[in-house]
């Protein structure tokens, strides 16, 4: 029997969201079921309910930054039993036969991943899965996360997406000790880029157009902060960094902040502006490179839980009761937060 669930889903891309009932898929004999406690706001879930991307289907419930405790297990769930606290990322499957998915790049399955939120289940089915706004989840063990109770649940929600969509470039680039990196913009990926470089070890610029930002990037993690709109400063920077993260999911000038690599040193683009960007084949010029990313697999993301718990980090958040949801995807939209929201489910 499907499995009935309570969320918020938006019905069309200029309506607010409200309640919504629809079915989980059944527990299947791998499957965990979890009671959601928290679900973070990605700008993903505003992109894809006001459909800016042009691909959502309606009803969509957003939500992939899931924490959450396992009510139920399948019977042949080895992994996880009742009680454990776990997280659901951006991905619930994918193929699992490919070259990516052999080595742990889940999330660049040559046969497409299949998204929390918005994508057809893989069971030929035709449901289309619904994300975490909602008080429960069925997912496959392989897909569910181990989440440590040393860790605040709240503030570990945004790990699931602004985490280790930081996380996986910064790994994947080797940054520590001696190198120089850079992080653009400071919002909820850019604040976790600031935590994971300076825990690494690198020496840390923020660049930012606003200059009250400068103290809290400085408690973040950064060692300098730039302002991106001082031509001069940006000038005497020229090819000093071994590598920038660029977080920022508006229009800006991407040219002036290639300029800033050495030689063979790459620039990352983890934000997703909704229009395309201009790159001059100038400020690529001494083999500088530009590149993206998007999130990571399953065992980077159980990797970077592992090390948060550790090391006791997690996302600064502002805690908000479901009703206030559509309030907090305008403020997500006019930067009015600090870093991430986190829906409480216990107010659904």
């Amino acid at each position: 029997m499907p499995t009935p669930a309570k969320g918020y889903a938006a019905v069309a891309a200029d309506k607010p969201l409200a309640p919504f009932d629809f079915q989980r898929r059944d527990l299947g004999p791998g499957d965990v079921k979890i009671e959601i406690l928290y679900c973070g706001v990605c700008h993903s879930d505003i992109h894809t309910a006001r459909n800016e991307w042009g691909f959502t289907n309606y009803p969509i419930v957003p939500g992939h930054e899931i924490v959450g405790r396992v009510v139920e297990v399948g019977d042949s769930v080895t992994r996880f039993t009742l009680g454990d606290f776990v997280g659901i990322g951006c991905i619930v499957d994918s193929c699992r036969q490919c070259a990516p998915c052999d080595v742990g790049d889940e999330h660049y399955c040559e046969n497409r991943m299949t998204g929390t939120y918005g994508a057809p289940e893989r069971d030929g089915s035709g449901r289309i899965t619904q994300g975490g706004y909602a008080n429960n989840y069925v997912i496959d063990e392989h897909f569910a996360l181990r989440i440590s109770n040393k860790l605040n649940l709240a503030a570990t929600a945004p790990l699931l997406c602004a985490g280790i969509t930081t996380w996986s470039p910064l790994r994947h680039w080797k940054i520590g000790p001696g190198l120089k990196v850079g992080v653009v913009g400071l919002g909820g990926l850019g604040h976790m880029a600031l935590k994971f470089a300076h825990a690494f070890g690198a020496e840390v610029t923020l660049f930012t157009r606003s200059e009250g930002k400068a103290e809290d990037a400085r408690r973040l993690g950064a060692d300098h902060v730039v302002l991106s709109s001082n031509k001069a400063m940006m000038r005497s920077l020229t090819g000093q960094f071994d590598f920038i993260i660029d977080t920022v999911s508006a229009q800006h000038d991407v040219n002036s902040l290639l300029k800033l690599l050495r030689r063979d040193a790459v620039m990352c683009m983890v934000g997703m502006p909704d229009q395309p960007v201009m790159v001059n084949s100038f400020a690529t010029a001494g083999r500088r490179g530009l590149t993206g990313s998007m999130i990571g697999g399953i065992k980077e993301t159980q990797e970077m839980l592992d090390f948060c718990a550790t090391h006791d980090i997690t996302a600064d958040i502002e805690l908000i009761n479901m009703q206030e949801v559509n309030e907090a995807f305008d403020r997500v939209v006019s930067s009015d937060v600090k870093y991430r929201f986190v829906i409480d489910m216990a107010s659904l």
